[in-house]
């Protein structure tokens, strides 16, 4: 009952608070990206989300222009590389980045809560190489959060999160979104496992 007629409907309103509440936020925010470093604010990248469609997803844009394309591409060791814009910094570790998502939850192609959308050819290239047991994540809208994200965060290999994802599947209900939530908060303070070790 809660997946299929309430998560949207709390999805869209806690988003719509919030973006109301955190708006000063993000205009500061905008404008010390602006300040600090040439390019645009925002960074767009197209993922893979619910049933393997492909849209983009929002982020305040934490490294230099083109990065994906310098040094090591998608991954990102330490806060040390040298890709990382300063603001950058402080952004990623206070998961600040990831607040333009909620304009991603307004447009009903991604949760509060749910798998992490992977970029469309990582870690397979294209919905439909992932092997079977894998496309079960892709069974909910992907979320700002996760159950992945908040038991084990970057420090796993895909196919390990995606088991975790798995799981949230399996039981898509207030409570756990709510338990979730609360847990993003705590790993988000605790600055954990933000990069890969």
């Amino acid at each position: 009952m809660y997946r299929k007629y309430f998560k949207r409907l709390i999805d869209f309103l806690l988003s719509l608070i919030g973006i109301i509440i955190i708006c000063p936020i993000l205009i500061i925010l905008a404008i010390l990206i602006k300040l600090n470093s040439k390019g645009p604010i925002l960074f767009k990248q197209k993922r893979l989300g619910e049933g393997g469609e492909a849209f983009f997803i929002y982020k305040f844009r934490t490294m230099v222009v083109n990065a994906e394309n310098i040094g090591d591409g998608l991954k990102v060791k330490s806060e040390s590389d040298s890709r990382i814009t300063k603001v950058g910094k402080v952004l990623r570790k206070l998961s600040l980045d990831e607040l333009p998502q909620l304009f991603n939850v307004i447009v009903g192609n991604m949760s509060l809560v749910g798998p992490r959308p992977p970029v469309t050819y990582h870690p397979y290239d294209g919905y439909e190489n992932y092997p079977g047991w894998a496309k079960k994540r892709f069974e909910v809208k992907p979320g700002i959060t996760g159950y992945a994200q908040v038991k084990v965060r970057n420090n796993a290999s895909w196919d390990e999160r995606i088991k975790y994802d798995n799981k949230y599947v399996n039981n898509v209900t207030l409570v756990n979104d709510l338990k979730i939530l609360i847990e993003t908060i705590l790993v988000v303070f605790k600055s954990k496992d933000i990069y890969k070790s």
